[in-house]
């Protein structure tokens, strides 16, 4: 049977976002991670070789099932254009609707150690893709203008989501972050636009 199907390994995923969340990476010990979880020190290792493997596994888990969930979504809508306004709004939504998760994503996950930033890059490469194909759709559809540097428009979408979020969570989520997805919207549709 796949680890990653295993009931203790979702546990401890979950676990790991709260402790993480709560304490900081630095902070979290395993034995941390284990007691949330309601597990033993050492269940841990049969599922995780270390600390930093179970950050990467939370950011593969986590946002495997976001991107997943953003994909699906897209492929329900017709226009290059609703493509990009659910991508934006799902992107809120999902961080907005997890808290814990919200932290990890936008303050533990921001370490120093390279190896680490390869493998979040890595995990982070389909979503990146996602923002490349919409915009090339909304070239094709003639609503965006066909001289844009696509890796450069995806980087100012991605990190234009990013930041929002991030600018929420340092804020301790005092306001609704899902209610900006129209503006952030509006304003990457209108640098991109074909302007009549």
């Amino acid at each position: 049977m796949d680890t990653k199907n295993k009931p203790k390994y979702k546990l401890i995923i979950d676990a790991a976002v709260k402790v993480i969340a709560e304490n900081g990476y630095h902070n979290s010990q395993v034995s941390k991670i284990a007691k949330e979880a309601g597990v033993a020190d050492g269940t841990i290792y049969l599922y995780f070789k270390n600390k930093e493997d179970i950050l990467v596994s939370v950011f593969e888990e986590k946002m495997g099932q976001f991107i997943e969930q953003i994909a699906t979504a897209i492929n329900e809508k017709q226009t290059a254009d609703e493509k990009l306004s659910t991508l934006v709004h799902m992107h809120f939504s999902q961080l907005a609707s997890d808290h814990h998760l919200a932290i990890v994503t936008q303050l533990e996950l921001r370490q120093s150690n390279i190896d680490l930033r390869l493998k979040i890059n890595k995990v982070l490469k389909p979503y990146l893709i996602v923002i490349d194909e919409i915009i090339k759709e909304g070239i094709e559809e003639k609503l965006f203008r066909e001289d844009l540097n696509i890796p450069l428009v995806r980087q100012m979408v991605f990190g234009t989501l990013d930041e929002t979020v991030t600018n929420w969570v340092m804020k301790d989520e005092k306001y609704d972050l899902v209610s900006q997805a129209s503006s952030v919207h509006a304003l990457i549709t209108n640098g991109v636009a074909i302007i009549e």
